[in-house]
């Protein structure tokens, strides 16, 4: 079975990206595959100093391991200024090679204007630098308070098709990983 953690960059109540992580995650979910998320509005973590050792954070901890174990990560943040919330950049600092490498990544970003790639580039450069795998597909979704119902549902059905589509590669290119 494929395992999955999925981690949200986003401190905000009710936020658009962690809706979206959820939509993924339940997507990945309907396909077999066990998902983990994470949220690190809950977590209790440092600011990374470039240090290995934060004993006063066990969340530090909690988050290593749940990523060390898993076979692929989603990763999904709010696009601010044009790049990845600093939320998520500490988290993946927070992380090395030991946790990272070899894990298939997906992305998703969420912003309040037009959709665009930035955030989805700036997360597969973080993650190719630490030697884990980018599924090609992506999903950035502009406009986000247009996309979602009141209960956190997609309101567009091409874009849910996009999430079928996003979890499907996920899952299929990670299993294809693991047999090698």
């Amino acid at each position: 079975m494929v395992k999955i953690v999925g981690i949200g960059g986003s401190l905000r109540t009710d936020s658009y990206s962690m809706q979206a992580l959820h939509i993924a995650a339940e997507r990945a979910k309907d396909l077999g595959a066990a998902v983990e998320v994470l949220d690190l509005k809950e977590m209790n973590l440092p600011f990374c100093d470039g240090g290995s050792d934060y004993p006063d954070y066990p969340d530090v901890e909690v988050l290593q391991t749940a990523v060390k174990a898993a076979d692929a990560l989603l990763l999904s943040t709010p696009e601010y200024h044009g790049s990845v919330s600093g939320v998520i950049k500490n988290a993946l600092d927070l992380m090395s090679f030991e946790q990272l490498s070899g894990k298939v990544t997906g992305f998703i970003s969420v912003l309040g204007g037009q959709p665009n790639s930035n955030a989805l580039n700036d997360m597969r450069v973080i993650m190719r630098w630490v030697h884990a795998w980018s599924i090609p597909e992506q999903i950035a979704i502009g406009q986000a308070w247009n996309a979602f119902d009141s209960e956190g549902q997609l309101k567009d059905e091409k874009l849910s098709q996009r999430f079928d589509e996003f979890a499907k590669s996920l899952v299929e290119n990670t299993k294809k990983l693991k047999d090698l």
